[in-house]
């Protein structure tokens, strides 16, 4: 399996940040400024072709986010998209950012997706959990 880059206007290609880095870095392909509570998209510049059976998770760096406040605000592509690759980032912190040309702004995972039949039903299979919604496994 590869995934296939192609660069666009100088823009730098992903790269791990070690051996066993589970995301490859993306890098910023222009300079903006993100006020705080405000949200940009990013052009890095590349386009990719995921291999068949995988997707592409963007996720926010960590640094960034515990940093500066910067999170990912949407983040999958798909195995037939081809455009270029832009990163939604949203500043959740309390000073404007500066997402500077060439600079690591987000991260791609690539994770294995499976594609089970759909299957409508009058009723689904009961759990001991049932029908309970956010908090209801408790706090143990």
């Amino acid at each position: 399996m590869s995934l296939e880059i192609k660069l666009n206007d100088g823009a730098r290609p992903p790269k791990r940040g070690s051996e066993l880095a589970a995301g490859y870095d993306l890098y910023a392909n222009e300079t903006k400024i993100i006020e705080p509570s405000e949200r940009a998209l990013i052009c890095t510049g590349i386009q990719m072709a995921i291999p068949a059976g995988y997707y592409g998770r963007i996720a926010s760096r960590s640094g960034l986010a515990s940093k500066f406040g910067i999170d990912v605000g949407a983040g999958v592509i798909d195995a037939d998209y081809r455009s270029k690759i832009k990163i939604l980032l949203c500043n959740n912190g309390k000073e404007p950012f500066f997402a500077k040309k060439g600079e690591r702004i987000a991260q791609i995972i690539l994770e294995k997706i499976i594609y089970p039949p759909l299957v409508i039903v009058e009723e689904l299979s009961t759990t001991k959990r049932g029908v309970g919604g956010f908090g209801s496994t408790g706090l143990d």
